[in-house]
């Protein structure tokens, strides 16, 4: 374990040293410059912060498949091969660490712009939806990332078409098919998040947990 997390933490300086880290967070600052313009209102706060959720996720998987890809493929087959399928939790410790950061701002800046102070319920509640967020982005930038789509355009574009596929599939209401963003904002807005968020986390999660298992086989042959 202390190899796997002196690996993520070696990955996370590379990432931070590479000045790619600027790119996502740069697009965030835009994203929470526009979400924030105004403060929010009261009785808006849930409503806000399940927007927020929902508009991090391409930030946040063009953060992690920013990460997995700054590694030379040369040295990230040495830790393959002196560390086994541990290299490929380090890889996935890292990006997670790294979008916890961004999805901390996105709440701080949130937080900052209530005009009244949440219950605790409510900040609970959007403190998970950003967690979904984090396990949402972190997958859909780990299955385009170089190891897995070696074209940059073509990395790019899955990962454009993966969220856009989130959100049409969330507006039909094929909540179990995808990662439902739609529905965080939806039910946030109409008052019923609360009320329905274990049913909600499952949904959130099933879709994720497959395509971590499907970049974990991946990987295998896809060093």
């Amino acid at each position: 374990m202390t190899a796997v997390i002196a690996l993520a933490r070696f990955r996370v300086t590379g990432y931070i040293a590479s000045h790619r880290a600027l790119q996502p967070l740069l697009a965030l600052l835009a994203l929470l410059a526009i979400l924030y313009a105004t403060a929010v209102p009261t009785g808006q706060e849930i409503g806000a912060t399940a927007d927020s959720a929902a508009m991090l996720v391409p930030v946040l998987a063009w953060a992690a498949r920013g990460l997995l890809d700054t590694e030379p493929d040369e040295q990230r087959s040495v830790a393959l091969s002196a560390l086994g399928t541990r290299e490929l939790v380090s890889g996935l410790l890292a990006a997670f660490a790294s979008l916890v950061a961004l999805a901390a701002i996105a709440e701080v800046a949130l937080l900052t712009r209530l005009t009244t102070s949440p219950t605790t319920g409510v900040l609970l509640a959007g403190v998970w939806l950003h967690l979904l967020s984090v396990v949402a982005g972190l997958v859909l930038g780990a299955l385009t990332s170089r190891p897995i789509l070696p074209s940059p355009a073509v990395s790019t574009i899955a990962l454009i078409l993966g969220y856009l596929s989130m959100l049409v599939l969330s507006m039909a209401g094929a909540r179990w098919l995808t990662v439902p963003v739609m529905a965080w904002m939806r039910d946030a807005h109409h008052g019923v998040l609360l009320s329905g968020l274990p049913l909600l986390t499952v949904q959130s999660l099933l879709w994720p947990a497959i395509g971590l298992a499907a970049y974990t086989r991946l990987r295998r042959t896809r060093p």
